[in-house]
Formats: structure tokens, C-alpha cells, sequence
């Protein structure tokens, strides 16, 4: 491996771990109440630093992509590419299936949270079906619009930009000029969209994320990662694809190529915003803009520094955690359920879960809410960390 490319490589695992370090912090406080407004999610329009997260992770799908570029695409190797490509859409939703059950074995266990604890009420659409579809659909659209010479595909950037502008334009028509039995036209409410519309009549509501409503307590009416929503998230997925691209071909020009291109795609973004609202819930082509911009922007921050001693220290963490995002993300929304259990015995009920008793032993420490609060969080990324250094030490990457 050439120097160049294993600061590619390290910089793609560092982004990851970020990745995955900022889902850990958004859904592990110690008290929900308590919890700064960077890591809280926008309640519907606008945009916050925790709104950044997931579109970063589908951005370093996307450089892994275009890093496995060219290829042989022989007929033997074409049938084993496609084969591993299926099982991975196939075993990522599955995997994702398997946590949303855990989440309702824990209501039945009498963790708290919305929702009901019977299948009958299982999530279907989620954050790892999400990844596969998007991953399999970014990966349909690099191919199909690839460079195919001597049994070899080659990635052809400027196609795979025209896929992606032409997701944008077309979702915003979806959206905008489709009308919605029963709303209308134009409709960009939590119930009243054309994605929520889709998946309340594919999955029914039941089926969909609990926290889903249009008012805190009221009927589920979508899911933030619902179906229609998933064409716009591939085009993160592709923006990465762009961007493993320049870092492969133009590696010495590529952080300021990809700091440039990130700002221009972030202000388009931003400017968009009056005519097709920033909104992740419903991944609206302006976000969707602005999401991959930032994605840019740290990417380029990340290769600048790649390479230097301090840095590379400082971010061993990261390089565990981007290493093994898959296992990590998994791990951390299994602790996640554990977290929120009745399992301690105390006098008081807030202090029977172990996020309510670490929350407590926190605030003896800190003496302040929001900061004892965000040491949980913190506190919760570290034992992932560790639980998945000995993999990194031995240079165990678990791949689906």
C-alpha cells in the first residue's frame, strides 16, 4: 500500500468513526431533557450539527464505493460482484430488522419509550435499511453508468453527477407538484408529504418510527427513513463516490478541491432553502445539498491533516470506531437498550435504569446538568471504543 493511499484509507476510517461517534453521542445521554441543542435533532425544518451525522455516514459509503474502482468485470467476476453486493442489502436489513426488535423486547422488559412491545408494532424501515438501500441503489447507478473496457469497469464521475442532480430535480417535483389524496399539493408537514403518504399506506403506521407524529403524543403519521426520502439519501451516498473519486485521481490537489466543492454544494444548499426547505425528516433536496457540502468540508479537513503524529493519536479512537463502524453501531444500540432497562434496585425510580444511575453518579461530579448529561454520551462511545480495540489491533474488520 502506497503512502497516499493509506492516508485515503485513514482518513476514510477516521470519517466513519466520527460518523458513528456522533450517532453514540446523540442517542446516549444521561438525561434526555438535558441534552445541548447541537445533538438534538431539528424537530422538523432547519438543521442542527446532529442532523449532519447519518448524511456522513452515507458520504463514507460512498468513498468506499469509489475506492473499490476499477475493477474486473469479467462475466465470473460481474456474477461474485453483484452476488456480494445482494447479500450485503440483504444482511444490512436484516441486521436492522433484528435491533428495531430489540428496541420492542426492551419495551417489554419495561424500558420506557413510545410505542408498543408486540411485532405487531415492529419499526420496518430504519437506519441500516436505510444504508442498504441506498448503498445498492448508489452502487446500480455507478455501474450502469461506468466505463466498462477490457473486462474492467472504470468509475465515470461526470454521469454519476448528472444521476444525482437528476434525483434532486426529480424529487423536488415529487414533492412539490404531486398531489396527496386527502392533503393536496405541496403539502411539506409530517402528514401531509407524499413519502410519509407512501409509507403509512406501504408499512401502515404501526409499523413505523414511534416518535413519528405530527404533535408529541399523537398518532404516528411517518418515519424519517421512509422510503421516497431514500432516493435523496443515495445522493449523499454518490457524493461520496464523487469525492473518493477526486482523492484517487487528484491526490494532491484534493483538499482544496473537495473544501471548495464542499462550500459551493453547502451555500446552494442554504440558498435553496426558501424554495425547497432544509428538512432531514423528509431528506429534501436542499439538505441533502447542504448534508454532503459539510460532508466535503470535513473530508478535506481530515486528508489535509492525515499523516501528522499528534493527529493521527488524537485520532485512534475514530480510526477504531471507522474501522468497525457496522459492529459499532450494532454494539451501541444493543448497550443503548440495556442502558434504558429497570435493572438496579433503588429507592428511586429515576435511578433503576443505568442511564438514570450513571446520570446521577455524573452530576455528583460535574455538578452541572447538560454537562453530566453529554459525559454519559461520552462515557458510552469509550466503552464501545474498547470493547473494539482488540479487533483494531489485530486487524479484524467485520464487513457485511
Amino acid at each position: 500500500m502506497s503512502s497516499g493511499e493509506g492516508e485515503r484509507l485513514t482518513a476514510l476510517d477516521v470519517l466513519r468513526g466520527l460518523a458513528v461517534a456522533g450517532m453514540i453521542l446523540v442517542v446516549s445521554p444521561g438525561d434526555w431533557g438535558m441534552t445541548w441543542s447541537g445533538l438534538q435533532h431539528a424537530a422538523w425544518d432547519g438543521w442542527r450539527l446532529a442532523d449532519m451525522v447519518f448524511p456522513t455516514f452515507l458520504f463514507s459509503v460512498g468513498l468506499a464505493i469509489a475506492l473499490s474502482f476499477p475493477r474486473a468485470f469479467d462475466p465470473a467476476a460481474q456474477r461474485a460482484f453483484w452476488l456480494r453486493v445482494g447479500q450485503r442489502v440483504l444482511l444490512l436489513i436484516a441486521l436492522g430488522l433484528v435491533l428495531e426488535a430489540t428496541y420492542n423486547l426492551s419495551l417489554a422488559l419495561g424500558g420506557g419509550g413510545p410505542g408498543q412491545a408486540d411485532l405487531g408494532h415492529l419499526r420496518l424501515p430504519g437506519v441500516l435499511q436505510r444504508i442498504a438501500l441506498c448503498y445498492g441503489l448508489a452502487v446500480l447507478a455507478v455501474v450502469a453508468t461506468g466505463r466498462i473496457a477490457t473486462q474492467r469497469i472504470s468509475l465515470r464521475p461526470a454521469p454519476v453527477a448528472v444521476v444525482i442532480v437528476t434525483v434532486l430535480i426529480g424529487y423536488w417535483l415529487l414533492l412539490t407538484f404531486t398531489p396527496v389524496p386527502g392533503y393536496g399539493v405541496g403539502r411539506l408537514d409530517p402528514e401531509g408529504n407524499l413519502g410519509a403518504f407512501i409509507d403509512r399506506a406501504v408499512f401502515t403506521p404501526p409499523h413505523l418510527w414511534p416518535l413519528g407524529w405530527a404533535e408529541p403524543g399523537g398518532p404516528v403519521v411517518y418515519d424519517p427513513e421512509g422510503l421516497v426520502s431514500t432516493l435523496p439519501a443515495t445522493t449523499n451516498v454518490l457524493f461520496g463516490v464523487l469525492a473518493g473519486h477526486v482523492v484517487s485521481t487528484r491526490a494532491a490537489r484534493a483538499p482544496l478541491i473537495l473544501a471548495s466543492s464542499g462550500l459551493g454544494l453547502l451555500l446552494i444548499g442554504l440558498a435553496l432553502d426558501p424554495v425547497f426547505v432544509i428538512n432531514k425528516r423528509i431528506w429534501t433536496s436542499s439538505f441533502a445539498l447542504l448534508s454532503s457540502g459539510f460532508s466535503f468540508m470535513v473530508l478535506a479537513a481530515l486528508i489535509a491533516v492525515t499523516g501528522q503524529r499528534v493527529i493521527d493519536m488524537l485520532s485512534t479512537p475514530f480510526r477504531i470506531l471507522g474501522g468497525n463502524a457496522i459492529a459499532a453501531f450494532v454494539l451501541s444500540t444493543l448497550l443503548g437498550r440495556l442502558y434504558g432497562l429497570p435493572l438496579l434496585p433503588s429507592a428511586e425510580a429515576v435511578q433503576r435504569t443505568p442511564q438514570g444511575w450513571l446520570n446521577a453518579r455524573m452530576l455528583s461530579v460535574f455538578g452541572e446538568p447538560y454537562w453530566a448529561s453529554f459525559a454519559c454520551a461520552v462515557l458510552m462511545v469509550s466503552v464501545v471504543t474498547l470493547i473494539l480495540t482488540p479487533l483494531h489491533r489485530r486487524a479484524i474488520h467485520i464487513r457485511l
